[in-house]
C-alpha cells in the first residue's frame, strides 16, 4: 500500500469543477459565527461538488484569512451567495423548488438514518449558529427537519462535522456514488 500523490488523485481543475455537473444539493449557513466552520463548509462543498453555498446573516464571507485557512482554496471553486438574512435564501430556494431541510434537534425531527430523499429532487441543507442553532422562523419555513442520532453525553456535534455527515448521507442515498 502506498499513499497516492496529487497527480494520482486526478482531481478536477477549478475551471473543470465550475463546468461540471453539480450535486443536487445546496448548503445554507444560518448565522454561523466561526470562520473555520465556514471554511470547512467550502471544503466539504468542493469535495462533493455541491451546487452552491448561501452565507446568511452574520456568517463570514470570502475573502478572509481564517476562511481560506480551512477552505484550502475551495472558495475559488464553489459558488456562493451572501444573503442579509436566511429567510431571503429560503425564499429564493423555495421558488427554485428545493426541498428545504434543516439540521436541528426538534420534537418532530426525522433521524437522518431513517430519512429517504427522493431521487431527482433538489435539496437545501440548512445549518445553524453554533450556540443558538437554526432560527425558529427558518425552522418553520422548512419542509423537513433532520437530526443526526447520537449516543454520548454531549447534546450536539460541531457544525462542520454535522455538515459532512449530512452531505455524505444524502449523496449516498441520492445515488451520487
Amino acid at each position: 500500500m502506498k499513499k497516492l500523490s496529487m497527480e494520482e488523485l486526478d482531481r478536477l481543475s477549478i475551471q473543470e469543477f465550475k463546468q461540471t455537473e453539480k450535486s443536487p444539493i445546496v448548503l445554507v449557513l444560518d448565522n454561523v459565527r466561526s470562520l473555520n466552520n465556514v471554511g470547512s463548509a467550502f471544503r466539504t462543498a468542493d469535495a462533493f461538488r455541491i451546487e452552491k453555498i448561501f452565507l446568511c446573516g452574520i456568517t463570514g464571507t470570502p475573502p478572509h484569512r481564517d476562511i481560506q485557512k480551512t477552505a484550502l482554496g475551495a472558495t475559488e471553486s464553489v459558488e456562493w451567495e451572501y444573503c442579509q438574512n436566511t429567510m431571503q435564501a429560503i425564499e429564493k430556494l423555495r421558488a427554485l423548488k428545493y426541498q428545504l431541510c434543516a439540521l436541528e434537534q426538534v420534537e418532530s425531527a426525522v433521524m437522518l438514518n431513517s430519512y429517504s430523499p427522493e431521487i431527482g429532487q433538489k435539496y437545501a441543507l440548512i445549518f445553524g449558529n453554533e450556540v443558538f442553532g437554526v432560527e425558529e422562523e427558518v425552522l418553520k419555513a422548512c419542509d423537513q427537519v433532520l437530526e443526526i442520532p447520537q449516543l454520548g453525553t454531549k447534546h450536539s456535534l460541531n457544525i462542520s462535522v454535522t455538515l459532512g455527515i449530512a452531505v455524505w448521507d444524502l449523496m449516498v442515498k441520492l445515488g451520487q456514488f
